[in-house]
């Protein structure tokens, strides 16, 4: 079954072609990347999938249902979720409260049961913290729970973005060059983590990453973008033995 479907998708800004008759498909559980030199159109693509920008022409579906017309804050409800280049996290709240915030875009209770804290908004609250629970256990959060963002190295808070997006309980997660900034050692573990989160939360990824070594490490199919154009796809193993590839990173 696929998770996620772009079919001839087009996004221009004014005279600018940012994506160019784009057809993608995305495979239940899979891990697909998405790479291209510096300017090819890749975090467009991100921005049409979570509904920033309206495509000119084509459809984005999401498990057979297209998902164009839905406003951004609407996607969480439909199963999907993203971390961003700049990490956007409230650095007056711990990590923790980051967390819960993300499960409370799903919640289904009224102003006055919050208010009363009724036996539902109770047991919801005792859910929404099982899930961020296990979403520390996984990433390891477990030393920094009770810190501030604005207290933790770049490379945690990257960690904790992560996090915030899994509270989600997303079927799709968007991860938009989550290893830019790392240290090797930290590339090292976002790998484990990225297998960990399809293997034990059964997340479907679609991943924008610079440093192939990742990308190789994780991938299951590849696609390479180059001027909003998709040049070309298949598995990592062959992605350096392709000619247009090589030309599009370094040149001819």
């Amino acid at each position: 079954m696929k998770t996620l479907e772009l079919r001839d998708v087009t996004l221009k800004f004014g005279g600018l072609l940012a994506i160019d008759n784009l057809s993608l498909s995305i495979e239940e559980n899979q891990i697909f990347s998405l790479v291209g030199p510096n300017g090819a159109g890749k975090t467009s693509v991100f921005n049409a999938i979570s509904r920033f920008y309206d495509i000119n022409s084509g459809d984005i579906n999401l498990c057979g249902k297209s998902i164009k017309q839905l406003k951004t804050h609407e996607l969480a409800s439909v199963g999907v979720a993203r971390t961003f280049q700049n990490i956007e996290l409230f650095n007056n709240a711990t990590v923790l409260e980051n967390l819960l915030v993300a499960c409370h875009s799903r919640r289904n209770t009224n102003f006055l049961s919050e208010l009363l804290f009724l036996r539902k908004v109770r047991n919801q609250e005792l859910e929404y913290r099982d899930v961020v629970e296990k979403v520390i256990d996984l990433l390891e959060l477990q030393p920094y729970r009770d810190k501030r963002p604005s207290e933790l190295p770049y490379g945690l808070r990257k960690v904790v973005e992560l996090a915030r997006a899994l509270s989600l309980k997303p079927n799709l997660l968007l991860m938009d060059e989550p290893g830019s900034g790392l240290a090797v050692e930290e590339k090292q573990d976002l790998a484990f983590w990225i297998n960990d989160i399809r293997e034990i939360l059964g997340i479907t990824i679609l991943l924008i990453e610079h440093d192939l070594n990742v990308v190789r490490e994780v991938s299951d199919k590849v696609a390479v973008l180059s001027s909003g154009k998709l040049i070309w796809t298949g598995k990592p193993c062959d992605l350096e033995k392709s000619n247009r590839v090589v030309e599009a990173f370094i040149g001819e």
